[in-house]
């Protein structure tokens, strides 16, 4: 029962430092200057209608998660 407990506490942490890096994320990514603005990201504008998707920035992210999550799970 004790032993539950000790891997609900650490999963709880984890889920804490996700949320807690994230935010931050949250916080400094609109004073990236060239993040959401590349080059490959669809912008179509009509009269009243605006649709963007970010679709280089979103590869870009990905690859970058997927080095940095294949690094940690290597230890």
């Amino acid at each position: 029962m004790v032993e539950n407990f000790h891997s609900i506490g650490k999963i709880l942490i984890v889920f804490g430092i996700i949320v807690v890096a994230v935010g931050i994320l949250l916080t400094f990514i609109p004073k990236i200057p060239w993040l959401g603005k590349l080059p490959g990201d669809i912008l179509i504008q009509k009269r009243n209608i605006t649709f963007y998707f970010p679709l280089v920035t979103c590869i870009i992210i990905s690859i970058v998660l997927t080095i940095l999550f294949s690094l940690i799970g290597r230890r």
